[in-house]
C-alpha cells in the first residue's frame, strides 16, 4: 500500500536524518571518511614544498625534460607544479567515489546485518523515496567533505608556493570546474554502485569490497598520468566528466529497476 500512497519529501528526510544518526553512531567509518581527504591534501602540498624548496636543483630539469623536451631549466619548478596540480585531480577523483561507497555499502546490506531493513520496509516510505533518501545520506557527507578537502588543499599548496611569488595557484579554472561539475558526477557514480551492489548482497564488508573495484581505473589514471602516458587537462577531464554522466544514466535507471522492494523483503534476515 504504500506504494501507492504518493511521493513524499518528508519521508525522504526522515531516511536522510535515520542514516546520520547511525552514522555519528559509526566512529570507525568517520575516521575511514577523513583519512583519504586528509592524504589528499598533505600528499600534494608536500610535492610542491619540495619543489620549491630547491628550485635550482638540477635534477627538477632532469624530470621536466622526461615530460617535455621542450621545458627550460628556469621554467622547470613551475612547470613540474602545474603538472602535479594538474595530474593530481586524478587522485582528487577517488576521494568522491570512494566516500560515498564507505556510506552507501551500510545503507542496505547494513540494515539487514542489523535487522532494522524489515520495520523500514514495512513503513509507509516508498521504494523511490527510500532510494532517495539513502543515496542523499551519502551524497550530502561525501560532496561536504570534498570541498573541504579542496579549500584545505588551495590553502596548503597557496601557502607553500608562496615564495615562487607568482600569487596563488589554487583555485584556477580546471580545478572549480572539476569540483563543482565532475565530483558531483563521480560523487553519483560510486553512490549509485554502493547502493545497488548492496542491495543485492547481506554483507555491507562484501559490497563495501566489491563496489571499492570501481575505484582501481582512477588509479590506473593517475598512474598513467604520473607516468606521462596520459596527458591530462581541462579538456581531459571534461572528456572524463561526460563518460560518468552517460554512466550515471545508465546505473541510475538500473538502480530504479533492480531496487525491488519486495525482493529486499523476502530476502531479509
Amino acid at each position: 500500500m504504500s506504494e501507492h500512497s504518493g511521493f513524499r519529501w518528508a519521508r525522504v528526510w526522515a531516511v536522510v536524518w535515520k542514516d546520520f544518526l547511525d552514522l555519528r553512531k559509526n566512529r570507525g567509518l568517520l575516521w575511514s571518511m577523513s583519512a583519504l581527504p586528509a592524504v589528499l591534501v598533505v600528499v600534494p602540498a608536500g610535492v610542491v614544498w619540495a619543489y620549491v624548496r630547491k628550485p635550482d636543483d638540477p635534477n627538477l630539469h632532469l624530470m621536466a625534460l622526461y615530460y617535455d623536451s621542450s621545458v627550460k631549466s628556469a621554467e622547470a619548478v613551475t612547470f613540474l607544479i602545474d603538472k602535479v596540480l594538474t595530474d593530481w585531480f586524478a587522485v582528487y577523483l577517488i576521494m568522491p567515489v570512494f566516500v560515498p561507497i564507505l556510506v552507501s555499502s551500510h545503507a542496505i546490506a547494513g540494515e539487514k546485518e542489523r535487522r532494522t531493513l524489515e520495520p523500514l520496509l514495512a513503513s509507509p516510505v516508498t521504494s523511490l523515496e527510500l532510494m532517495i533518501g539513502k543515496s542523499l545520506a551519502s551524497l550530502v557527507p561525501a560532496l561536504a567533505i570534498c570541498w573541504v578537502a579542496f579549500i584545505s588543499l588551495c590553502l596548503t599548496v597557496d601557502v607553500v608556493a608562496w615564495p615562487l611569488g607568482q600569487g596563488p595557484l589554487l583555485p584556477n579554472g580546471m580545478w572549480i570546474f572539476g569540483v563543482g561539475v565532475i565530483a558531483p558526477l563521480f560523487a553519483f557514480f560510486g553512490n549509485g554502485v554502493a547502493v545497488l551492489i548492496s542491495a543485492r548482497v547481506n554483507d555491507s564488508r562484501l559490497a563495501q569490497q566489491m563496489a571499492g573495484l570501481f575505484v582501481l581505473p582512477l588509479v590506473g589514471l593517475a598512474g598513467g598520468q604520473f607516468g606521462g602516458f596520459l596527458k591530462a587537462g581541462g579538456a581531459y577531464y571534461a572528456g572524463l566528466g561526460l563518460f560518468i554522466l552517460l554512466l550515471d544514466v545508465v546505473l541510475m535507471w538500473a538502480t530504479v529497476r533492480l531496487f525491488d522492494r519486495e525482493r529486499l523483503m523476502s530476502r531479509w534476515g
